[in-house]
């Protein structure tokens, strides 16, 4: 095993987020559908934000949410991603380093604009995104940093870069390096688009080069075809060293050979957006995977993050998680 520089190293669409407030009519008369996310192209990405409110720009992407996460727990961070070489690709190296973060992946020379999430808030907290991918998806092979992965105690895969061919042989070859590395590899199902059209891949892909999963309970349904949560649970344990499923306000529960961990979720004053929950969840799980805590503690920092996070605007957290952990006798 070569010298461990990083608690995490993810690899993830690069992402910059804008986010609007909205209603349910403002929805209906774009053709969203509520808390669901769609991939677009660049016209619709231009016609869509000049109809959106006025609202916030920040960096974001759900691997990159969960490494500013990662960071803010004062872990030591690493990023792989896309981007061009353009204005909101500088803005998002320049958050990326900003937070502490280790990304240098080249720039995209010659494509598409640097991808950006639309995101649409209702009252409720719901958020409907509309994302056109551009350079983030532009990611092959030849973009993985062999050092930077052999380097991290925990590879994270993010599932929404399951799509585009050279993106999903970009992941085998991340897996493939960190393992000889003696590293373990981590990826997130992102949602139930993904694993409805790349189902038997992504259980393939678990089975064959992953030895943890994160997903939310209609991901794990969607992956195995099953309507009960216990039985999907089954199928999932032994495929994998770990596993982590969020259940909303059931809190989550992660599993690890013959151990379980029910976490409760951590209250909250008020709901302001849910963008980012689930992106800081694995930061806090993660992180304490990669530093040997017990399975409980590292459930509660994923609770703690997530809960964090959805009581303000934005995907990523507005204090220092290390500093609530800490509050929290966690760490």
């Amino acid at each position: 095993m070569t010298d461990t520089r990083f608690d995490l190293c993810a690899v993830g669409n690069a992402i910059v987020d804008v986010l609007a407030p909205c209603d349910d009519a403002f929805l209906a008369r774009e053709g969203l559908v509520k808390g669901g996310m769609m991939l677009i192209d660049e016209t619709r990405a231009v016609s869509l934000y000049d109809a959106m409110a006025a609202g916030l720009e920040a960096s974001g992407g759900s691997a990159g949410n969960t490494i500013a996460g990662a960071a803010s727990f004062g872990g030591r961070a690493a990023y792989i991603g896309k981007v061009a070489e353009d204005t909101l690709g500088q803005v998002y190296r320049h958050d990326m380093q900003a937070i502490g973060a280790v990304f240098d992946t080249a720039y995209l020379a010659d494509g598409p604009a640097t991808g950006r999430s639309l995101i649409n808030v209702t009252d409720d907290g719901q958020r409907t995104m509309s994302t056109f991918l551009g350079a983030a998806n532009q990611l092959d092979p030849g973009d993985i940093d062999v050092e930077l992965v052999g380097a991290s105690e925990i590879l994270y895969l993010e599932g929404y870069l399951f799509d585009p061919a050279d993106a999903r042989a970009a992941f085998v070859r991340a897996a493939e390096v960190a393992h000889a590395a003696g590293r373990r590899v981590a990826v997130t199902l992102s949602d139930t688009f993904v694993v409805d059209r790349w189902r038997e891949e992504l259980r393939s892909f678990i089975e064959t080069s992953c030895d943890i999963v994160l997903a939310n309970e209609a991901e794990l349904l969607s992956l195995f075809e099953e309507t009960d949560f216990e039985a999907a649970l089954a199928k999932l344990r032994p495929l994998v060293e770990t596993a982590a499923v969020t259940r909303s306000e059931k809190g989550s529960v992660v599993v690890r050979g013959d151990e379980r961990v029910e976490v409760a979720a951590y209250p909250v004053g008020k709901v302001i957006d849910t963008t980012g929950a689930g992106d800081q969840y694995a930061a806090g799980l993660l992180l304490g995977l990669a530093r040997g805590l017990p399975l409980e503690i590292c459930g509660k920092l994923g609770s703690l993050a997530a809960a964090e996070v959805i009581a303000h605007w934005g995907p990523r957290p507005l204090v220092s998680l290390k500093d609530l952990a800490q509050a929290e006798g966690l760490i």
